[in-house]
């Protein structure tokens, strides 16, 4: 049998590599980031359950870890793929860590005694993080990584580690794999708000974005768990929901419905309402687009503990005296509509990750105008591509929510495995 290269860690590949290794086939597993989990890692609760994000995730992490049939690549890219389906060669580069991975034990004396502080992308920007750092609390695989671009080299960390597993420098290394056949699930990435600079985010300091509050509203995040207003660390008595920002555009070559903003939004809703019950809660919309199962109960259920919805959308988010305005006409009743929220969440929709079309155009996959790769046949196989022996799953394909994602990467694994067997 043929070993199978799996492109992106997130709960797509994660679920691929294990649907493949369960049936004995040895999976390489590739990432950019130090750690594995993707983006659902920085979930606080997912819909329409509201079950922990990471209680479903981190036990799927660890079984990758642990699994005698995956081999984990943390920091490394796809530099070229050659060769035809049975027989790929996958050239990838490693980047440095400046760690000895096999003597860190993922102990944090490092990171406690590191003096500097830096932009924690983790936490979309809310928190920050140390030079040297864990990616995340429950990372994957369980060691740091030192920020060569922020280290200061003051020499501290190097003495705070008894087992000499910190490097003062350390080079990329390139690695060849043969495979029978690839799973590419690099994901997504969220669209940057500051595109839509009506909306005031950056410029006012309570405009976030969703991104943000989730990792607000994690118990583990940077605020352990605390709405709040930025401006002054208060718990805002008025939240304004604004949807389909980065999505459903014309203007920004974004016609598509990013599919998960509406639920996400209603879920954090929710959970603003659960934490402070006294808060205005009011969610500015197009349409709701509650389409799973489950999904319409969920909405209804938003609409009986309080949550305001608003069939409309602001043209801008302007400061004023009170703090903020927002003018928006309610088009059921055509009445325009003044509020003065002390925070604004803007539910910022999704596209392909950064790097998509280099892939693409190396692989020879073709890519929509949008930007998400194109499968063989739209309707009846989502995840072959006109490649034999490549094939693509969860949000590179097309926006979709974390059961949809994880049915199609064990669509892609099973095809996946048949390659492999036939090696």
């Amino acid at each position: 049998m043929g070993d199978v290269v799996v492109i992106g860690a997130g709960i797509a590949g994660i679920q691929t590599a294990l649907d493949l290794a369960n049936h004995g086939i040895v999976v390489h597993l590739i990432d950019r980031e130090p750690s594995i989990g993707g983006h659902m890692a920085q979930l606080d609760k997912t819909f329409p359950t509201n079950d922990c994000s990471m209680c479903i995730l981190s036990p799927k992490m660890v079984e990758v870890a642990q699994h005698n049939n995956i081999r984990i690549y943390t920091c490394a890219e796809v530099e070229s793929i050659e060769g035809a389906v049975g027989n790929f060669t996958v050239t990838i580069k490693k980047h440095p860590r400046y760690i000895d991975e096999s003597l860190c034990n993922g102990c944090g004396d490092c990171i406690q005694i590191c003096p500097v502080e830096v932009y924690n992308r983790f936490d979309a920007g809310i928190g920050v993080r140390k030079a040297i750092y864990k990616p995340q609390p429950q990372s994957v695989p369980d060691i740091v990584i030192k920020d060569a671009d922020h280290c200061i080299e003051c020499g501290l960390c190097y003495d705070a580690c008894g087992l000499d597993a910190i490097k003062e420098k350390q080079e990329d290394t390139t690695l060849r794999i043969m495979a029978a056949s690839i799973v590419i699930a690099t994901g997504y990435t969220v669209f940057d708000a500051n595109k839509k600079a009506q909306f005031g985010h950056l410029a006012l300091p309570d405009v976030i974005t969703s991104l943000e509050l989730e990792r607000m509203i994690n118990a583990s995040g940077p605020t352990g768990g605390r709405v709040m207003r930025l401006s002054d660390g208060t718990t805002p008595k008025s939240v304004v929901f604004i949807q389909c920002v980065g999505s459903r555009d014309m203007s920004i070559n974004r016609p598509y419905c990013s599919c998960v903003c509406c639920m996400q939004a209603i879920k954090n809703a929710m959970l603003i309402k659960e934490k402070n019950p006294q808060t205005e809660v009011t969610i500015c919309y197009m349409d709701i687009r509650a389409y799973g199962k489950g999904y319409e109960e969920y909405f209804e259920r938003a609409k009986s503990m309080g949550i305001g919805f608003l069939h409309g959308m602001p043209s801008d988010v302007i400061a004023d005296r009170e703090g903020m305005m927002i003018q928006v006409e309610n088009t059921e009743n055509g009445e325009v509509q003044v509020l003065h929220p002390e925070l604004v969440v803007l539910s910022v929709g999704i596209s392909p990750s950064i790097g998509t079309g280099k892939l693409a155009e190396q692989l020879g996959i073709p890519v929509e105008e949008t930007g998400f790769m194109k499968p063989v046949h739209d309707a009846v196989e989502t995840v072959a591509t006109i490649k034999p022996g490549i094939y693509i799953a969860g949000t590179i394909v097309a926006p979709k929510d974390i059961p949809d994602t994880v049915a199609q990467a064990g669509s892609a694994a099973m095809l996946a495995f048949i390659d492999a067997i036939r090696k």
